[in-house]
C-alpha cells in the first residue's frame, strides 16, 4: 500500500507465509475454458508430437472418441489459477511436485476451475526469511468432475517486518 498525489493505491500480491492457513480450501475463480489453439499451441510449444493432442481423425479411433487437452497443459493452468490469490509476489521458489494425477480427461471447451488446500507449512531451516508450504491444487470442470490433483512445495516469503 502506498500513496501516490494523496491517492491510496494498492497492490494485488498473494498472501505471505503467515497469511496461510492450513486445511482452509482457496477458490480459484474465474475458470478458465480451454480452446482448441490452446492445445495445439502448448503440444507445439512444447515438442510434443502425441497424436491424441493433435489429430482429430486418428483420436477419434481411439477410446476417448476425440482429441485429448495435453495433461500437462491442465497442471499449468491449474497451477496458474492459483497465483493471483495465493502467491503473485510472495513465491521465491517451487520446490517440487508429487501425487500428480489425472482423474479424467479435459476436451476442448471444457472449463477448468481451481481450488488450493494447505496441507502443511513450517519455517525454513536455512532461510530464515521463508518457510517452505505444501499445496494441494484441484481442478475440476464445469461438471463439477475432478481432472487433476497434484502436490506441490514452495518457498514462501515471510511477511517483512513492519509490513500490513
Amino acid at each position: 500500500m502506498a500513496e501516490a498525489a494523496g491517492v491510496r493505491e494498492v497492490e494485488q500480491r498473494g498472501l505471505w507465509f503467515e497469511e496461510l492457513t492450513t486445511g482452509v480450501r482457496y477458490l480459484h475463480r474465474p475458470g478458465r475454458t480451454v480452446t482448441e489453439a490452446d492445445n495445439v499451441l502448448f503440444s507445439t510449444l512444447t515438442m510434443n508430437p502425441q497424436a491424441l493432442h493433435l489429430d482429430e481423425a486418428w483420436s477419434s479411433t481411439q477410446p476417448f472418441g476425440k482429441r485429448l487437452v495435453n495433461s500437462l497443459f491442465t497442471l499449468s493452468t491449474l497451477v496458474g489459477l492459483s497465483v493471483a490469490q495465493l502467491t503473485q509476489g510472495t513465491t521465491v521458489a517451487n520446490l517440487g511436485f508429487s501425487e500428480v494425477r489425472f482423474p479424467a480427461p479435459v476436451f476442448h471447451g471444457d472449463t477448468i476451475y481451481g481450488e488450493t488446500v494447505v496441507r502443511e507449512k513450517r519455517l525454513s531451516s536455512s532461510r530464515p526469511r521463508e518457510g517452505v508450504v505444501t499445496f494441494e491444487h484441484t481442478a475440476r470442470n464445469q461438471d463439477d468432475v475432478v481432472v487433476a490433483v497434484a502436490v506441490r512445495a514452495a518457498l514462501i516469503l515471510r511477511r517483512p517486518d513492519g509490513a500490513a
